[in-house]
């Protein structure tokens, strides 16, 4: 791996090896050493779980961290162009973690350093390492990945998460369960690519007489930032609920995941069920975070 700019840039093989070197940095077994080399996260747009996870992750690896949180007080108020201030960003630091509002800025950055470039977000594209902490949570809990019934609730045309997690597992032969408003149904590209790999997936507005078959419930926020005419959000700001009553028959091994922040999506009610795992999933970004920053720095080291 030189840089992580979108889920597609991964097989199988390597989700699995991230997946392990995560299991061995959280247990112990592996300890990275990042002393002397330092991060650049540049983030345009806000981050809370992203950015700290990120700073936290090569904190606790021994290494140091150089913020840009959006553009006040930076040179891009002057004018300077993305690729001028990448380019000296690229002289400070030996890893850069970028989130930005434009689809394909990440992979632009890449184009434009000689260090690995780790996307935290292009717009409404890609969020690779948000997948990647999914799977190692889907993986913890479920002891697999494989042939697994997976529901993606919410905002799926605007919400890079669920576009990133639907081609992890597609690798997976999962049987995927699409639910939200039309205005905000899978778009058809992602549709086209699973209809090419055989994946099964049923598109639906309701979650009737679906969750009781669940492995994983995968709730995301409607984003009202993605939203042109507010009109349109207005109308399905809070089109699902998920309460402990919904809830009520599900099996077992059934979790709930979020990518976070929720708004109203998820009754606070629901955080008390054993099923709940959106915390827990917050957590393991850390490890996940170290795994990819080790796999990256490998050749800086």
């Amino acid at each position: 791996m030189e840089n992580l700019i979108s889920m597609r840039n991964l097989g199988v093989d390597k989700i699995n090896s991230l997946i392990e070197l995560a299991e061995n940095i959280e247990s112990g077994k592996v300890k990275s050493d990042m002393t002397g080399k330092v991060m650049g996260a540049l983030f345009f747009e806000p981050s809370t779980r992203t950015q700290l996870s990120f700073e936290t992750a090569m904190k606790r690896l021994g290494g140091e961290v150089i913020t840009m949180s959006g553009t006040k007080g930076s040179s891009l108020e002057k004018g300077e162009t993305l690729s001028d201030t990448v380019k000296i960003i690229n002289q400070y630091s030996d890893i850069i973690v970028m989130r930005h509002p434009l689809e394909g800025a990440a992979k632009y950055v890449s184009e434009c350093v000689d260090i690995p470039v780790v996307n935290a977000g292009d717009g409404a594209n890609q969020h690779p390492t948000q997948s990647m902490l999914d799977l190692y949570s889907i993986h913890k809990t479920q002891k697999s990945l494989d042939n697994l019934k997976v529901c993606l609730l919410g905002d799926l045309r605007y919400g890079r998460t669920v576009h990133s997690l639907s081609f992890a597992l597609g690798a997976f032969n999962p049987e995927f369960y699409f639910v939200s408003p039309e205005i905000l149904n899978m778009p058809s590209y992602i549709l086209d690519e699973l209809d090419d790999l055989g994946i099964k997936y049923t598109q639906t507005d309701s979650l009737d007489n679906i969750v009781d078959d669940l492995d994983i419930l995968y709730v995301t926020r409607i984003q009202k930032e993605r939203f042109t005419d507010p009109e349109d959000y207005e109308k399905v700001k809070s089109s699902y609920v998920i309460t402990p009553e919904i809830l009520s028959n599900v099996k077992d091994n059934f979790k709930i995941l979020h990518p976070l922040p929720r708004v109203d999506e998820i009754s606070v009610e629901v955080d008390k069920l054993k099923c709940a795992y959106y915390f827990q999933q917050a957590k393991n970004g850390v490890y996940m975070r170290q795994a990819i920053i080790t796999k990256l720095m490998e050749k800086c080291a």
